[in-house]
């Protein structure tokens, strides 16, 4: 069992990432600039689709991240685990919850929207954070921990970033901003699975060998 969940992060974080580079030409939305819409706004106006698989295929990748990294016993902490729940949490919600422009739900899909991706935006960057000294001690995870530490930093900043965007700036190219901070915290859920990934590998190569042996 603790073979699969390094498996299923590791294929659902790449065809998330697949998928993300689709878009836009599967569901093509007909407005001159795309990065002037928020991501939801983007599958709202599409019809959803790929946008939704993607982050449908994320947050199962981070859920069985989650399921892997407790099954090693990695130094994640008890903080940085929840945040990560929550991460993987929100992401199924924007997956699952349609973005929708008109109608009598309109209004509320928009709020929901809005609040889960703050929530899943600011959950990433800060369990990252908590790990660092953790992985820095761990002889397994001490060579993540630098790649994990700029990543969150990156994070961070990505924050601070759509933060002045949204707030000062009009929302003027919020969608690239978006876009940047995703692909950030993508890529810091990938460090960690592919580590994991390798953990296993390595465990699971010297219990054969013990075995053989034997």
């Amino acid at each position: 069992m603790l073979k699969i969940y390094p498996l299923i992060a590791c294929a659902g974080i790449a065809t998330a990432a697949v998928a993300t580079t689709a878009i836009g030409l599967i569901d093509p939305v007909p407005y001159p600039d795309p990065l002037n819409l928020t991501i939801s706004e983007y599958a709202a106006l599409s019809g959803g689709g790929v946008t939704q698989f993607a982050m449908a295929s994320l947050g199962i990748a981070s859920f069985a991240l989650v399921a892997g990294l407790r099954a090693v016993k990695a130094p994640v902490g008890v903080a940085a685990e929840r945040l990560m729940l929550v991460w993987s949490a929100a992401l199924l919600v924007l997956a699952i919850v349609p973005a929708v422009t008109s109608g009598p739900f309109a209004d509320l899909s928009a709020q929901l929207h809005r609040y889960v991706s703050i929530a899943a935006f600011v959950a990433m960057p800060a369990a990252g954070a908590l790990m660092v000294a953790r992985f820095s001690e761990d002889e397994r995870w001490r060579a993540v921990a630098r790649p994990v530490e700029w990543l969150a930093l990156a994070g961070g900043f990505g924050l601070l970033a759509i933060t002045y965007v949204a707030l000062p700036g009009d929302g003027v190219l919020i969608g690239l901003v978006e876009r940047v901070l995703l692909g950030t915290e993508i890529a810091l859920v990938g460090v960690l699975a592919v580590r994991l990934a390798r953990l296993t590998w390595v465990r699971s190569a010297a219990r054969a060998s013990r075995a053989a042996l034997g």
